[in-house]
């Protein structure tokens, strides 16, 4: 990229995030911006662009089981909005069209179905980002967010084969043999450690046998990617390997958003055209709630799923495309998807945002439509009394569980959202169940118990962290709170908060280390705080 591309990019990504939106929107902005300045997509930048999405990918596919593709609320709800996502926008399209619309006048059956498939489709970039700022991937909903999004991927590969009029090579037949290679792919990820080999073989295993050995027979790459990285998730190293490839894929992603604005500008009938679409969303919205609700989802489980999937894809850029290509559309309709692609980024940023709240204001007219049966993982929790909460069973909450526990002799819970991590500490017969801990229905099942002394927050995210802290002081929580944090200028925000204590974990972990190794040195009795 030209160093006014990064300056612009970050400039416009720094003012997003002054505004409490997602820098995405900034980034998207530019594009737009750089666009009216007389720059054009390179074919750098697309190769930047494809990169960072295919990363996307596989750091997804680190992180998901697939047995949650194969359950029913998420291959259900994929297929049975898909279909009826395309019949309804095409349906509209059509009045449109009847009604005289410029742009719609030239629509035929083909183009008008086509239209309403790429449309129905929600963004798996825009998803995971606002997942991932929110620590929220390992929630139930999600997962079941992220599956339904994967499922559109499969869907996609589907159309992409049939578009082309050419089906796989027949050497796609010999992609099973990852399955016995997978073993190999993981024994590997044991010996190449941390640091850039590690970087360097994520990159390897996503891009080259992802992407462009799935390409090589005839298969969508970034489904590759994907795919692989699905068969590595359940290594205990994935997270490790996720994280080193964190920064790389966030760098990467922000020349995909700058390829969506610079693909094109458009005039007063494209930008009509596009708001129009926009004012469609709510369709397409509406209808995933009413899906999810039907597969037994409580109420704020299908708002949050909802919301988080509200939004156009950046795979309808690549179905007009393809349909462009073929004579199916014309090169304006390129230009509409652009628009409503990046307008419905911009409109689902504040909707995220403020997820909580919508679902505080919609809960009691949308309770109608919760199933009387509840999927099994969303119902009530009966919560035993405790001494102390653990809200995240990751390494340091783990740590935490084991010392009130074994050291003080407390009853503990441990409450963590991902089922990976909750089956290791039931195998090892501790006190943990499934909960979310930024779900706001979770605190009236779970805190206001006058047994529960003492609150630890140990979640990843600041942000999870930030919320249970509020949550409990609007419950008016009388017992202890104490929480972590990764950066020292989030102590102050959770102290102002009302946490009691607020520990910096890299600052704690030095001192806590340098008096065992004195205690140590000097034959005190070595202190157990690390444990």
């Amino acid at each position: 990229m030209e160093p006014l591309m990064i300056a612009l990019a970050f400039a416009a990504g720094f003012a997003a995030q002054m505004v409490r939106l997602p820098p995405l929107i900034g980034f998207l902005a530019a594009g737009f911006i750089l666009n009216a300045m007389g720059f054009e997509r390179s074919m750098a930048l697309d190769t930047i662009a494809n990169l960072g999405v295919t990363l996307l990918l596989f750091t997804i596919g680190l992180k998901l089981d697939i047995r949650t593709l194969m359950r029913g609320e998420v291959w259900g709800s994929a297929t049975l909005h898909i279909v009826g996502s395309t019949l309804c926008l095409a349906a509209v399209l059509f009045l449109l069209k009847a009604l005289g619309l410029a742009m719609a006048s030239e629509l035929g059956w083909t183009a008008m179905v086509l239209l309403g498939f790429a449309l129905s489709f929600s963004s798996t970039v825009f998803a995971v980002k606002v997942l991932e700022e929110r620590s929220e991937l390992g929630s139930l909903y999600g997962r079941i967010a992220v599956g339904i999004l994967v499922m559109q991927d499969v869907f996609a590969v589907i159309f992409l084969s049939a578009s082309s009029g050419k089906l796989p090579s027949i050497w796609a037949l010999g992609l099973v043999l990852l399955w016995p290679a997978a073993k190999l792919m993981r024994a590997m990820l044991d010996r190449v450690g941390h640091g850039d080999l590690q970087v360097l073989y994520g990159a390897f295993l996503s891009l080259v046998v992802g992407y462009s050995l799935f390409e090589a027979v005839g298969v969508k790459g970034d489904l590759g990617a994907l795919i692989v990285g699905m068969m590595l998730a359940s290594h205990p190293a994935t997270s490790g390997l996720a994280k080193s490839l964190f920064h790389l894929k966030e760098l990467f992603l922000v020349g995909f958003f700058l390829s969506v604005g610079l693909g094109a500008l458009p005039d007063l009938s494209m930008v009509v055209m596009a708001l129009l679409l926009l004012l469609l969303l709510p369709l397409k919205t509406g209808l995933y709630f009413l899906v999810l609700m039907r597969f037994g989802l409580r109420t704020r489980s299908g708002v949050l799923s909802t919301l988080t999937l509200a939004n156009y894809s950046e795979f309808g850029l690549i179905v007009a495309a393809i349909a462009a290509t073929a004579g199916w559309l014309s090169d304006e309709w390129l230009v509409v998807i652009s628009l409503a692609v990046a307008g419905s980024f911009v409109l689902a940023a504040p909707l995220n945002a403020a997820s909580e709240r919508l679902y505080a204001w919609l809960k009691g007219p949308l309770a109608v439509l919760e199933a009387k049966t509840l999927l099994a993982a969303d119902r009530p929790m009966a919560i035993e009394a405790v001494d102390a909460v653990v809200l995240g069973m990751g390494q340091i909450g783990s740590g935490a569980y084991m010392r009130l526990s074994q050291g003080h002799g407390l009853n503990v819970l441990g409450v963590d959202n991902n089922p990976d991590q909750l089956a290791k500490h039931l195998a090892a017969q501790r006190n943990v169940i499934e909960g979310d801990a930024v779900d706001s229905d979770f605190w009236d099942k779970l805190i206001l118990t006058p047994s529960v002394k003492l609150v630890l927050l140990a979640m990843p995210g600041h942000a999870g962290n930030v919320y249970a802290l509020s949550q409990l002081k609007n419950r008016a929580f009388t017992g202890r709170i104490a929480a972590i944090v990764k950066y020292p200028e989030e102590i102050a925000v959770l102290k102002n908060l009302g946490a009691d204590a607020v520990f910096h974990v890299y600052e704690e972990a030095g001192t806590a280390f340098a008096d065992d190794a004195w205690a140590g040195a000097t034959g005190q009795p070595i202190s157990q705080s690390s444990m």
